[in-house]
């Protein structure tokens, strides 16, 4: 099925965006990834579909499927059961994973959207991936050697990233003393001086910089970093660049907010989880990387049972020996058929409609009596940073005791909305910032109502705090 190109001028500007597809206009759902995944192979699934016509799933008019078909649908959707890791296994699944991650690495603006990448349990793996295929791009001795065969290397991230950063210097022998944590402005963005002095500390003391993970979309405030600056550094100093995307990757699918990862075309490594701002069930992350084959190097261990290299098709296809594990959960075929049934411009109608209902709240608090921003400026993911000010502290001077007050306030407020069992928000400190609530939209279904309920709900229970 050929793609054609979007009319607006914003996709017109960026090439990566120039085939993302129209709305159906004729009961034709199934656009989005599988550009020659044919209804006949689709229907392959399970090996029991019969050949009915499944074109107009998502339109208004859905012919009504057999039992039969409905309840095989219906449980390979809820288990996907099967495992996959040689096409003989799943054909069918792994013909989906290589379409879908090919589309995934165009999206990120890679050229023909070459490169490799595998479906993983989740964002920590999938980082883990990252620092695993650098290590062995500068350092493939390591495979056979071990560390020992490496000099003393260190890693540079964050000091708002993700933990999991962190955990893969420790699992994977680097240990954490030579995770370097980056610092970053008052918005959570790692500052590009701080990244190069650092490098360059580092090299004086003898040590080898080898990976630079730049977070689009950090946990507690959605910042993103300055990929494009941090991608300048890493290749004046010949270092691998990822970029967690776990939680910011989703607005690549938006041509309103995609530019907020300006640069990521220049990173080595992506990792990308669908299952959570894009709503694909739980799990479903992927890890992208833009040189072929280094997956394969880095982990194949050729077991000679499974992988045989005389088979009758091209063992490319087969997928376990360039994963951690062996048999991988089919993670793949929810995000498809969810890509399938709503198109590219159906995930682009949910982020830009969770980006405009946290841009609601945000407005709506920000010169509002009894609220404080915990950074200024409006927020670059659905993240809402804020402190409610209860009416007993709205007068006390800044310091220690209102400090210490203001941090029981969250908590407290956050308890009594699950005594009534009316609402649940996120609460936590960062750094020497006290307790502040930290709303998040994901969830395309939530609407200004409920944005206005829930702070006259705060506002109501934390009135006497």
């Amino acid at each position: 099925m050929a793609s054609s190109a979007p009319s607006s001028s914003a996709a017109e500007m960026d090439p990566n965006t120039a085939n993302l597809r129209q709305p159906a206009t004729t009961g034709d759902a199934w656009y989005g990834v599988a550009h020659g995944c044919t209804r006949k192979l689709g229907m392959k699934i399970c090996g029991k579909f019969q050949p009915t016509s499944y074109q107009s799933v998502g339109s208004l008019n859905v012919p009504k499927p057999k039992k039969t078909e409905k309840s095989i649908l219906i449980a390979a959707i809820k288990s996907c059961r099967l495992l996959m890791f040689t096409y003989e296994i799943a054909p069918v699944f792994v013909l989906m994973e290589q379409l879908t991650l090919k589309k995934m690495r165009e999206i990120i603006g890679w050229p023909n959207g070459d490169g490799d990448g595998l479906f993983s349990p989740g964002g920590a793996i999938s980082n883990m991936y990252s620092v695993m295929v650098a290590r062995y791009k500068y350092f493939p001795e390591v495979k056979t050697k071990g560390m020992s065969a490496a000099p003393r290397l260190v890693l540079f991230t964050s000091e708002h990233s993700h933990y999991s950063i962190k955990k893969a210097g420790a699992v994977l022998g680097f240990g954490k003393e030579n995770v370097i944590l980056l610092k970053t402005d008052e918005r959570g963005r790692v500052i590009p001086a701080d990244l190069e002095a650092k490098v360059t500390d580092a090299k004086q003391k003898g040590y080898v910089p080898l990976f630079v993970n730049a977070t689009a979309g950090t946990t507690v405030y959605g910042a993103f970093d300055p990929i494009n600056d941090i991608a300048d550094i890493c290749e004046k100093y010949n270092l691998w660049l990822h970029v967690d995307g776990a939680w910011g990757g989703g607005l690549l699918m938006s041509r309103k907010h995609r530019h907020k990862l300006s640069g990521i075309e220049r990173a080595n490594s992506v990792t990308w989880n669908p299952h959570k701002m894009m709503g694909v069930p739980l799990q479903c992350s992927a890890i992208l990387v833009r040189e072929k084959g280094i997956l394969q190097g880095c982990n194949s261990m050729c077991a000679g049972y499974l992988f045989q290299p005389d088979k009758q098709y091209d063992v490319n296809y087969d997928t376990g020996d360039k994963a951690i594990q062996c048999g991988r959960h089919v993670d793949i075929f929810k995000f498809w058929l969810m890509w399938k049934a709503k198109g590219t411009i159906g995930f682009e109608q949910h982020i830009d409609r969770c980006l405009e209902i946290s841009e609601y709240l945000y407005n709506k608090i920000k010169n509002r009596e009894g609220y404080e921003m915990v950074f200024e400026g409006q927020p670059q993911h659905s993240n809402v940073c804020f402190w409610y000010i209860p009416p007993s502290l709205r007068g006390m001077p800044d310091g220690d005791e209102r400090r210490e007050k203001l941090h029981r306030v969250a908590p407290k407020i956050k308890a009594m909305m699950m005594e009534c069992g009316t609402t649940m928000v996120g609460y936590q400190p960062q750094g020497d910032k006290v307790n502040f609530f930290r709303m998040v939209v994901s969830n395309h279904a939530v609407t200004k109502s409920d944005i206005d309920f829930l702070i006259d709900e705060i506002e109501r229970l934390g009135h006497g705090v």
